[in-house]
């Protein structure tokens, strides 16, 4: 009687071995990359991958030292003459430019990951603040001031988000 049962037993589980195999052999290859459903959002052309390459290219300070930050301004937007000129930043010393590039590496990792459903930008407001904090007149703060400053208005509004803290016209003298 028992032996009855165990055919039965490795029967099932040979079939079941058999399904998974085959579904993973026989199916076919997804194209690399996000799905074509993933690309098209309410716009019909911005993807989340559009937005990180956009936050790379804008608030990216690898080797830029010398360069103005990229800046996209909407041809309906006038700015004044005073902020015509490049904005001026405070020379720091190798190691705390290290500890800044650090900091803003990882609040533009954040930014990005805060992007994602279920995530937020806390850690990047939080690290924003901290180079705020510790260097106020560098490269990086300003960086720092326009991520801030990007934020949607409900996390602004949750993460007590000043208008001192978004203030970039220190930076243009």
């Amino acid at each position: 009687m028992n032996t009855i049962w165990l055919k039965v037993a490795v029967v099932a589980v040979a079939i079941v071995v058999i399904v998974i195999l085959g579904s993973r052999f026989l199916a076919e290859k997804p194209e690399s990359g996000p799905s074509p459903a993933a690309r098209q959002t309410t716009d019909g052309t911005k993807t989340v991958y559009d937005s990180f390459e956009r936050d790379d290219q804008e608030f990216g300070v690898d080797g830029q030292s010398d360069e103005e930050p990229a800046q996209e301004i909407a041809p309906a937007e006038k700015v004044p003459a005073a902020q015509d000129a490049q904005p001026t930043f405070e020379k720091l010393p190798i190691e705390e430019e290290v500890q800044a590039q650090r900091l803003h590496s990882m609040a533009l990792e954040e930014r990005k990951r805060s992007r994602l459903p279920m995530m937020t930008p806390k850690l990047m407001v939080d690290y924003c603040r901290e180079i705020i904090q510790r260097w106020p007149s560098s490269e990086y703060a300003f960086q720092a001031k326009r991520m801030l400053a990007d934020i949607p208005d409900r996390y602004r509004t949750m993460y007590s988000v000043t208008d001192q803290e978004t203030d970039v016209s220190s930076f243009y003298k």
